[in-house]
């Protein structure tokens, strides 16, 4: 607890408020997304001007009281909460501004990706984001941020111009291509590690309001085949296709397969492109499910929000793939029946594109070279499923582990360690530890994928 005049002199210079283990709102202050995560902080500073960031730093600091940073609170791992210290929300902090004719918006840190997409959808324009909508869009771009549009444009940390960070001594610096160029190096991938982003402008780009988009599902019989397919579909594809996919348990207890494809470009092209790209599984593999159509890109960018609620229990393990061998699809098909939750999933995010052909020294994001994100994701209700399920999800990452990169995307990271963060990062670490010195040398912003400074190696 905070003495009680520590308390009456933080309020007076912070515009927010603070939310404190006796207030009503408390329980629901403290929530995330992931009902695994079960943490009490000491008190939930919302912030509302990067000047109740600075005061929420300093008052943390004062109290010698940990920090989390939560903007959407969507990250698996819970760490955007922390026990028994402060906690930095920035939910409340949602000022957008656009420039249709430059194509660019600046918008808060506070901002979801849901309100973030629907601001640029009023002009018809975009940039990549996720497909959950209640994530919070700075956790995802600082990460590096998948999308949709990522092969066609770049993931989202690659359409960052600039940012306003809140530094760990509480300076608020620009960082851009020419002002603390390092930290904007830094901060494209290298997570919350080096401050808190409280605004962050992008470039856009035009895609309307509609995308053309595909899916189809094969039921046990035909997804091993399916799975070939789809694996020779992704390689083959242009940039402008995202082709994801994913086995889940269907109706029957036997493990199905869906894919969805997504064009960004003009829906006559797009057509075409499908045609030439699905005749050979068409001919090959008959689909129980297929539909085919335009569809609003923010029906396709909340496309999660069903399938991934608040509150359910979540656990997942990520790792790349170069490829989709004939062996890992027997791994996957067979393992994934072991599942404990009917509504496990095993998801493939198609990568490369406009990713890959970003050098992986030009950002902190390094793993540009892989095809497809792999993860098995176990949902369930009842904490006393919690072993089972997470034993599943490490078992079916361990089967796979030895197909993989050995990279993996830092957003998709648990609570997995410091070898796994070194994964995430790779070569860029060594440069990525000397920004950390820099900028943040006593290690305030550790909750979260840990870039440790030197001093704590």
């Amino acid at each position: 607890m905070f003495p009680a005049n520590d308390i009456v002199q933080f309020r007076q210079n912070f515009r927010g408020s603070l939310v404190l283990p006796n207030d009503f709102e408390y329980q629901r202050a403290r929530a995330v997304w992931n009902g695994m995560v079960d943490k009490r902080p000491a008190g939930i500073a919302y912030c509302v001007s990067p000047a109740d960031v600075v005061n929420a730093l300093e008052f943390a600091r004062a109290q010698k009281m940990a920090v989390a940073v939560r903007s959407g609170g969507h990250n698996i791992a819970g760490n955007s909460v922390c026990e028994g210290g402060v906690v930095i929300d920035l939910s409340r902090m949602k000022r957008v501004e656009i420039d249709p004719e430059r194509r660019i918006i600046c918008g808060a840190a506070g901002l979801t990706l849901g309100e973030f997409d629907a601001a640029t959808q009023n002009f018809g324009l975009a940039t990549t984001m996720g497909v959950n909508s209640d994530t919070g869009m700075a956790g995802l771009t600082l990460g590096g941020g998948f999308g949709k549009l990522g092969r066609a444009y770049g993931l989202a940390c690659d359409n960052l111009l600039s940012a306003e960070i809140v530094t760990a001594d509480g300076r608020i610096l620009h960082a851009n291509e020419t002002e603390n160029s390092d930290l904007f190096w830094g901060i494209r991938g290298g997570g919350g590690n080096f401050g808190v982003a409280t605004s962050l402008t992008f470039r856009l780009h035009p895609i309307g309001r509609e995308m053309l988009r595909a899916s189809f599902a094969y039921d046990q019989a035909h997804a091993r085949d399916a799975m070939r397919f789809y694996r020779d579909l992704a390689a083959g594809a242009p940039d402008e296709v995202s082709a994801d996919a994913g086995i889940s348990m269907g109706s029957s207890g036997e493990p199905v397969f869906g894919i969805t494809l997504c064009y960004a470009g003009p829906a006559k092209e797009g057509a075409a492109v499908f045609d030439r790209l699905l005749a050979p599984l068409r001919a090959t593999v008959r689909a129980t499910e297929e539909n085919l159509g335009l569809t609003p890109y923010l029906a396709i960018q909340s496309a999660g929000d069903a399938v991934f609620p608040r509150g359910h229990r979540y656990c997942w393990k990520a790792q790349f793939l170069h490829q989709i061998s004939d062996e890992l699809i027997d791994v996957l098909l067979g393992r994934f029946r072991l599942s404990p939750s009917p509504r496990a999933l095993v998801v493939f995010q198609h990568v490369g594109g406009a990713i890959a052909r970003v050098s992986p020294d030009a950002t902190a994001y390094v793993n540009r070279d892989a095809a497809f994100d792999c993860f098995p994701i176990s949902i369930w209700d009842a904490p006393a499923d919690d072993p089972a399920n997470s034993a599943w999800v490490r078992e079916l990452w361990t089967a796979v582990r030895p197909f993989s990169t050995g990279g993996v995307y830092v957003n998709n990271l648990g609570d997995e360690g410091d070898e796994r963060v070194c994964a995430a990062y790779g070569d860029n670490l060594p440069r990525l530890i000397a920004l950390k010195d820099k900028y943040d040398p006593t290690n305030v912003f550790c909750r979260n994928q840990n870039i440790r400074p030197s001093v704590c190696r």
